[in-house]
């Protein structure tokens, strides 16, 4: 029997050495291990092949003591494979600083609405876009960690990363990749580990640093190249990979966008929608340790699925050009939906990009509270050219299928940019807050849409000209019992809010910089106040928060 066994950080390796000789071993069988904790609960884990004639399982659990285990092969005729036992010690729980490590992965909270870690504690979601992370554009070690410090720092707490089938650009183009290579070889023939022995290094630096790494398989449209039955083998890769780690997957991104240059864009869609949805049903059985899932869309992961029940929350793209206020009302619906989740922007407006009008820090901040706060407080991915691609001073990206650049500014210059300071300020008040208590206050935005027909448009245009054109009030919140209620305003108007208890504190605060005044009404009596809002906030924009509890408090 040949079985090493290697404690990591974050997980115990075991080794398994096979004697007997496979010509396409990735292919030709599959090695699962099950695994006794001390209570009697057994867990299944896919082990994942590591080159030569080596498998691997990685195991973690939060419970102490002597776990056993039995190794499954499918091919039962492997005496070095298959049915080999034997047990672990797993040390009592970690008691540092790293929330991922003290209080375990992030899940769906009870209340079917927000995030929570496994042992209770409440989750909210600030992401960050390095859809290139795991490729050399972005060195290892010192620009990987140095980015992941700055935005530790800032109060990031998970990074959307490719699992080396990116998007922008065809099949092995040399922009995607690592000091290895690509993640498979030409015409997708086989996996290669090496790629992912470099990248075990940067979603373990993430782990340590308390950052949720968000692992996209493909962009979608590899689906169409690589076919299911290879995509379910490049999933059980991953699983087996990183599974063991406080990880979230997400199937795909852009899940049934076709190919850019595609000429049959419908038809391919539909065939996406469906082939993803198989996938993802793989990958639902084979997730041992039921880390989250959902698929990054091209509008919404509900609508990129067959059923449901695929995904635990869902994850929207609000759009790069969409309007404040569609974004409000697109988080809006998504709540609105059955059966109820989690709903949060996994791509809005990337801050700089390269598109007329330019992408300020004004419209992140604005597409941040008006998203977040209309659908529930759960959280928000931020996203930054120069950042996403990886843009190096020397080494842009360069052109998409289309023709398309989306900017040279580097991930350096990127990293330093202004909105992405703001949404920390923003999370920062948030955890000053019981912000999983909140709940949206119903706004009807829908008039304030622009359409899309010539009859709507004109009808638009003339309402525009005879009303104020953007509501007082984008997105509201707050608690069950009415004491406690944030208001996001973009115009600087008076306007009234109710509270069942006696409002005794108001505060304004500026979303540009985190800076408090007090807010005193211009009128009020037992329920009802009015407010307006100070004059320019220090960016020099209209937008403010007003934040009002029943208990006098510093935010």
């Amino acid at each position: 029997m040949c079985i090493t066994t290697v404690q990591h950080d974050y997980f115990v390796a075991i080794s398994f050495q096979s004697d007997k000789h496979y010509t396409s071993p990735f292919f030709d069988i599959e090695l699962d291990v099950t695994f006794t904790n001390p209570n009697n609960d057994t867990i299944t884990i896919p082990a994942y092949w590591n080159g030569q004639h080596e498998w691997i399982v990685r195991y973690s659990s939060r419970k102490a003591g002597k776990h056993t285990f039995i190794s499954i092969c499918s091919d039962i005729t492997n005496k070095t494979l298959h049915q080999l036992s034997g047990e672990i010690e797993i040390h009592p729980p970690y008691s540092g600083g790293n929330s991922l490590l003290q209080h375990g992965a992030p899940i769906v909270s009870a209340d079917r609405r927000h995030f929570c870690h496994e042992d209770g504690t409440p989750f909210f979601w600030l992401g960050d876009t390095w859809w290139m992370g795991l490729c050399k554009r972005l060195s290892w070690p010192q620009d990987f960690k140095t980015l992941a410090q700055d935005r530790q720092k800032k109060g990031f707490n998970v990074v959307q990363l490719v699992a080396g089938l990116y998007p922008d650009m065809p099949a092995f183009d040399p922009r995607g990749e690592s000091e290895s290579g690509f993640c498979w070889t030409q015409d997708f023939t086989q996996i290669n580990p090496a790629f992912f022995d470099e990248a075990d290094q940067r979603i373990e630096y993430l782990v340590s640093m308390g950052i949720v790494p968000c692992i996209l398989g493909s962009w979608g449209y590899y689906l169409s190249l690589m076919g299911v039955e290879k995509m379910k083998l490049h999933w059980r890769y991953l699983i087996a990979r990183w599974g063991a780690l406080p990880v979230v997957w997400v199937a795909a991104g852009e899940q049934t966008m076709p190919w850019y240059l595609s000429k049959q864009k419908a038809a391919d869609s539909t065939w996406l929608k469906e082939a993803w949805s198989e996938v993802m049903m793989y990958m639902r059985e084979i997730n041992a340790y039921r880390r989250m899932i959902t698929t990054h869309p091209v509008k919404s992961a509900r609508a990129s699925v067959s059923a449901p029940s695929l995904i635990d929350f869902d994850m929207q793209q609000t759009g790069h050009h969409a309007s404040t206020i569609q974004q409000a009302v697109q988080a809006q619906q998504g709540r609105e939906i059955k059966p109820i989740m989690p709903v949060i922007s996994g791509e809005s407006r990337y801050e700089a990009l390269a598109i007329s009008p330019k992408v300020t820090d004004n419209d992140v901040r604005q597409a941040f509270w008006a998203h977040t706060i209309s659908s529930g407080l759960a959280g928000h991915t931020y996203g930054a050219n120069g950042i996403w691609q990886i843009n190096r001073p020397s080494n842009p990206f360069g052109k998409s299928p289309k023709g398309h650049n989306w900017g040279t500014l580097t991930w350096e210059d990127a990293m330093t940019l202004p909105g992405a300071q703001q949404l920390a300020l923003a999370k920062k008040l948030l955890n000053t807050m019981s912000w999983h208590q909140f709940e949206p206050m119903p706004i009807n935005l829908n008039s304030y849409i622009k359409p899309n027909n010539r009859l709507h448009k004109a009808l638009y245009k003339l309402r525009a000209t005879l009303l104020t054109p953007l509501p007082t009030i984008v997105a509201a919140a707050q608690t069950a019992t009415q004491s406690d209620a944030i208001y996001y305003t973009l115009a600087i108007r008076k306007f009234s809010v109710c509270s069942a208890k006696s409002i005794t504190h108001a505060t304004w605060l500026d979303p540009s910089n985190g800076a408090q005044y007090p807010a005193v009404p211009i009128q009020s009596n037992d329920q009802t106040s009015t407010f307006i809002p100070p004059q320019k906030n220090a960016a020099g924009d209209d937008d403010w928060l007003l934040l009002i509890t029943s208990n006098s408090q510093s935010f």
